[in-house]
């Protein structure tokens, strides 16, 4: 989780921000069940009566309890209770807890001796009857209290002592409850119309709640506004830092990452990961806020059912290991199954043509099926394990809610808890499984995301090899683009031999150099050390005498119009595609462009022109019209050096020559490369160098490469007829 938080460091504050906020809708939550509690308790049983003692009493009924009170707990009384009129009142809802609890100690006792001495219960009278015929008179002399303030301190005394030792053997809820029964009947007898004052403690309770249930509804609304808003934005940054650092990559860094799986990591693991931040906070982050807080409520409510809580916990805890052990090294697998299954489907798709020419459909279908297979049969079993898991849960969950009311239900008929209690313990314990059962939730999701995150990582932690200088330096801006290559060579990563050795060369400004040579032999891997596609392993290439790897990149490949041996085209129009390199091209440069590279012709043969459609990867143009793009792209740049890596391989002769006259023409005084198949391209080249197992074995004009040089004669004769080898048809 620590990896996937990482990402979305930039939004600390969002984060503290939703954290208060499920702290706030946790205690909301948390809160309810007490005021449940509470409606069960002391709306419903107890007629909305909050304390065992009163909020006011008669005179009379203060003058009885008086009766029963000690020096300090008369002093406690006085300090709460003030006479107003004729009856004696106390806020209670303002005293501290700490106050309160030691008033209720102070008046309980003798709450419930006056309570014995004047209720009609059937306890009561039990109780009366046996202290009359202790003091030798009868129940119908005279009301009893009335005797008890005729009787010494002494006697007394000694008379709530023996009740007291009686009282004890009553359970703890007892006094409680004679508490609130003897505050009921005093507010009767002071003309309190229980029935109102039952429904206004409802009402207010109701209200409350309401109240509570709306900034809890409104916190986990935000909660998902902000959450969402995190992970979106995160992803986006991911997004953009992955694909920032794959544009910089080398070929090197290509090559060690395939196509395939750098789509995949900026498409699918992104997604894993905004799809867990999503949900971090609004399941994973609350989970335990709400579990914790449960406890703690539970530990304040009721000890006695403490166990059960712990047995659900527990079995929770087990599940989600077991599902953690078994289910946590296939979303590995799975990530690599979704790249393989990228990696076939990509090749099928863009191979397609040579598939049916070779009519292989059949078993490319069944490639792409197997990797499907694979890829289903890791994901059912991550599935599976899910849908095991939710019902274990829910067993756990009920098994739990039967638990807590078998056990509540014989606590309550001891007299160990109240009604209100049981449900308000059962909430808690609800939320607490809840909890856990939401991070188990989110643990079958956690793995995978996790292991898109280290796949991201390994992206952005990649090391690129190919790197701007610290302290760059500019080429010269009066330069022609002179390109030297002093004693290079190159040797590619994990390779035993060089691909390239010692090649020293200079393409001078206004002059054509051509390589040639046979395939393999290293022309394409020279040229791609120009515009730095791979960095020399040893030697140097300048451009105008400034090393190239101490130039900017940026403005390196400013200075090159590089047409590569595949012409690639985006997605567009004609003219978005040559004005590429140049987008501040204007119109008429844009076609001069094509002009020169042939491809004038047939643009004016479209119905819109330049303005037509281009198909993603150039597929609505034929090869030869997609590589006339290319150089009229490289073309429409106005470069100082143009690199043409076999460029001309899918035109004919006569489109060949004509763009190579008129290329010519318009850029007579810049630096041409070009790497050549064919010797009618290079023919009329100023310096042709023949390279051969990664070696200049030669270069020259044509001419004397022709009289002089054994490899050259032999590409020339595989190539040309006899007349022309003779120089008579060239």
């Amino acid at each position: 989780m620590i990896k996937i938080l990482k990402f979305a460091k930039k939004l600390w504050y969002v984060m503290i921000m939703i954290l208060l906020l499920l702290v706030v809708q946790a205690y909301c939550e948390l809160t309810l069940p007490g005021y449940t509690s509470d409606i069960v308790d002391v709306g419903i049983q107890y007629k909305g009566v909050k304390y065992p003692i009163p909020e006011e009493m008669s005179e009379e009924t203060y003058e009885n309890l008086s009766l029963f009170l000690d020096d300090t707990d008369l002093e406690v009384v006085n300090r709460n209770y003030k006479k107003e009129q004729d009856c004696y009142k106390a806020d209670l809802d303002a005293l501290e807890e700490e106050e309160l609890t030691r008033l209720e100690n102070a008046m309980l006792q003798s709450e419930m001796l006056v309570f014995l001495f004047t209720s009609d219960s059937e306890e009561a009278i039990a109780v009366q009857k046996q202290m009359t015929e202790a003091m030798g008179m009868s129940q119908t002399e005279g009301n009893l209290m009335e005797v008890l303030h005729t009787l010494p301190e002494e006697a007394i005394a000694s008379m709530k002592a023996s009740i007291e030792e009686k009282l004890q053997e009553y359970p703890d809820y007892m006094a409680e409850a004679m508490g609130i029964q003897f505050v009921t009947a005093e507010y009767e007898r002071m003309g309190r119309d229980m029935e109102a004052y039952q429904m206004d403690y409802m009402k207010s309770m109701g209200f409350r709640m309401l109240i509570i249930a709306v900034v809890a509804m409104f916190a986990s609304v935000m909660v998902g506004f902000l959450s969402s808003k995190l992970a979106a934005y995160t992803a986006k940054d991911i997004r953009g830092k992955v694909f920032s650092k794959v544009m910089g990559f080398s070929n090197t860094e290509m090559n060690q990452f395939s196509t395939s799986s750098l789509i995949t990591r900026c498409t699918n693991d992104v997604q894993q990961i905004q799809m867990v931040l999503t949900i971090l906070f609004r399941m994973v982050a609350f989970a335990p806020i709400m579990g914790l807080g449960a406890v703690f409520k539970v530990l304040r409510t009721t000890t006695s059912m403490a166990w059960i809580i712990a047995l659900a916990v527990i079995a929770v805890l087990l599940v989600v290991a077991v599902l953690m052990l078994v289910a946590m090294p296939k979303f590995k697998i799975m990530q690599k199954l979704v790249d393989q299954l990228n990696l076939v489907a990509r090749e099928i798709l863009t191979g397609l043509p040579v598939i049916r020419a070779f009519g292989r459909e059949e078993k490319e279908e069944k490639r792409f099926e197997d990797a499907s297979r694979e890829l289903m049969k890791t994901q059912l079993f991550t599935s599976r394990a899910m849908v095991m898991m939710m019902p274990t849960m829910m067993f756990i969950m009920n098994g739990i809610s039967v638990l807590i009311i078998w056990v509540g239900a014989n606590q309550i008929d001891t007299g160990t808890i109240q009604v209100g209690e049981m449900i308000a313990f059962l909430t808690y314990a609800m939320h607490i499984v809840i909890s856990f059962l939401m991070i188990s939730m989110v643990s079958i999701m956690l793995p995978r995301a996790s292991v898109a995150a280290e796949r991201i990582d390994e992206v952005l932690d990649s090391e690129t090899q190919i790197i701007d200088a610290e302290d760059p330096v500019t080429l010269p801006e009066n330069g022609t683009g002179e390109v030297t290559f002093s004693h290079v060579s190159f040797r590619y990563p994990n390779a035993e031999e060089d691909a390239l050795t010692d090649i020293d060369f200079t393409a001078e400004a206004g002059k054509t150099t051509a390589i040639i040579g046979s395939t393999g032999c290293g022309k394409s891997t020279l040229v791609h050390l120009i515009p730095r596609l791979f960095d020399v392993s040893q030697g140097s290439i300048t451009i105008d005498g400034v090393d190239i790897r101490k130039v900017r990149m940026k403005e390196l490949r400013e200075t090159i119009g590089f047409v590569p041996q595949k012409g690639t085209l985006f997605s567009g129009t004609i003219a978005s595609n040559i004005c590429f390199g140049n987008v501040e091209a204007t119109e008429e440069e844009m076609k001069e462009a094509a002009r020169i590279a042939q491809a004038d012709s047939f643009i004016r043969e479209k119905e819109k022109q330049y303005e037509s459609e281009v198909a993603q990867g150039g597929n609505n143009v034929s090869g030869g019209q997609k590589q006339r793009l290319a150089i009229a792209r490289a073309i429409a740049k106005q470069p100082k050096i143009y690199v043409f890596d076999d460029s001309f391989s899918a035109l004919d002769y006569k489109t060949d020559a004509a763009l190579r006259k008129a290329l010519h023409e318009k850029v007579g005084g810049a630096v041409v490369l070009i790497v050549a198949q064919r010797i009618s391209t290079i023919l009329h080249a100023d310096r042709i160098l023949v390279l051969e197992d990664g070696k200049i074995v030669g270069q020259g004009t044509h001419e004397e490469l022709l009289a002089g040089n054994e490899v050259y004669q032999q590409i020339a004769a595989s190539q040309m007829s006899r007349e022309e080898l003779e120089g008579k048809g060239c």
